[in-house]
């Protein structure tokens, strides 16, 4: 992997693949590796920069919150580091925050949106509140009581029912991070904006893909941004929840490949 200084952070990223740049952003708390099922569908085609988000795999999370400011300015950082102006975007849960973030800041350097069990929300009080409980307790009581609660939300029922390696292979990738990175990334998600109102200027291609069993980011919420967003189009992967791609690399990658394979990227 390659590495770059970002204000307070060191982040590491991979390149793979030929062509025009797509930048996928896990979700989390895992890392870049949460996307090697849907790889091989991809770097035939294109170059694909693959970032550890700022707290998560082998990226620092610097001083303070993880806000969306700070990982939108690491990605232009890596992208800058990569030779890369202008991407599609590939991205996945905290990925989708990030990247509304990034459009009000670098809008000139998106050139189309695959938004994969997102949403434009955020907390609502009392998730927030959660969400900041779960920060504080992280530091007292250590990772994997947090971790272990986080499979059942992140994963499908289904996947979590049939698919042990998947879920093995999730808490191998979670277990990078520290107490502290997971509680600054949580205290940076708690503060994130509503990004519902900007959904209506997001002229691009876009791509929504909802796994039908996700209960963070649901059908609804797919729904919601397919209304707001012109042009847009919705997916629904069955027996998959909210780390679609991770579990139904067979029917998300496909779609990706379609979907990029379709929209001019200069």
């Amino acid at each position: 992997m390659q590495s770059l200084r970002s204000d307070d952070a060191e982040i590491f990223y991979e390149v793979q693949g030929q062509g025009p740049a797509v930048v996928l952003l896990h979700p989390f708390p895992v890392h870049h590796e949460f996307w090697l099922p849907v790889i091989p569908a991809l770097e035939s085609r294109y170059r694909l920069i693959l970032p550890d988000l700022r707290g998560h795999g082998d990226s620092g999370v610097g001083q303070g919150p993880a806000l969306m400011a700070k990982h939108a300015a690491d990605i232009a950082r890596v992208m800058d580091a990569a030779g890369v102006g202008k991407a599609a975007f590939i991205v996945c849960s905290i990925g989708g925050y990030i990247v509304f973030e990034f459009l009000r800041r670098f809008r000139a350097r998106v050139s189309a949106l695959a938004l994969c069990n997102t949403r434009p929300q955020p907390d609502a009080p009392e998730a927030r509140a959660d969400r900041l409980k779960a920060a504080e307790a992280v530091l007292q009581q250590g990772t994997e009581q947090f971790l272990q609660g986080m499979i059942p939300k992140l994963l499908g029922a289904t996947t979590v029912s049939s698919r042990p390696d998947l879920v093995e292979g999730a808490l191998r990738m979670m277990r990078k991070m520290s107490a502290e990175d997971i509680s600054q990334v949580q205290r940076g998600m708690a503060e994130r904006p509503d990004s519902v109102r900007d959904l209506e200027h997001i002229n691009l291609p876009t791509l929504i893909v909802i796994g039908e069993e996700d209960t963070f980011s649901t059908v609804a919420d797919g729904e919601l941004m397919r209304q707001n967003i012109p042009g847009s189009r919705l997916k629904i992967i069955p027996k998959a929840g909210h780390y679609a791609p991770w579990e139904r690399p067979e029917a998300v990658a496909p779609l990706l490949r379609q979907f990029l394979d379709f929209v001019p990227l200069i």
